[in-house]
């Protein structure tokens, strides 16, 4: 008896997907004509995580200024990077991975006391359009050699002896 309710069954079972699939036609396809094709989901991705704070601790040499390795580092040279007067960080940045035209780029600088202790930090950022907004109309050169960067820091807590760099931005053409 039961051989008898399979059949049935079965053919429940494939008018339900031809129905669910739009096998039908006329009213059961929808408003759409037949050359119309469906409507695609709009896709969205993460917005990029910004970059680590600064760690709380960094025992340096006096004076020193290192780079903080990330995902940017082996694309750039930093030169000259000093801790200058008013705790301000200076250097310069050329891209050798390609000789393509730097168009956006961030530079951060955590500052640190002689015990290691972060006593704030301080950006730099540079952007191809509207460039010439940097403060003191200093404008820095983006094309051929790299791009002079200078670093001031916000609401130190102390006299900073040394400190770190890292790159949460860069893009070139």
């Amino acid at each position: 008896m039961k051989r008898t309710a399979a059949p049935a069954v079965l053919a429940a079972l494939v008018l339900a997907l031809l129905t669910a699939c739009g096998g039908g036609s006329g009213a059961a396809s929808g408003d759409r004509a037949d050359d119309t094709p469906a409507p695609v989901p709009s896709v969205s991705f993460a917005a990029p995580e910004r970059a680590a704070a600064p760690a709380a601790y960094q025992k340096l040499t006096r004076g020193e200024v290192r780079l903080e390795q990330g995902p940017f580092t082996d694309r750039v040279q930093v030169t000259g990077g000093s801790l200058g007067a008013g705790a301000a960080v200076t250097g310069h940045l050329a891209v050798t991975s390609d000789v393509s035209e730097l168009i956006a780029l961030e530079l951060r600088a955590a500052y640190y006391d002689a015990d290691g202790r972060l006593l704030g930090t301080g950006s730099f950022q540079y952007a191809e359009e509207g460039h010439d907004e940097h403060k003191g109309g200093h404008t820095p050169a983006a094309e051929g050699a790299g791009i002079d960067f200078e670093i001031a820091p916000k609401a130190l807590t102390g006299t900073p002896t040394s400190a770190v760099l890292s790159i949460p931005v860069l893009v070139n053409e």
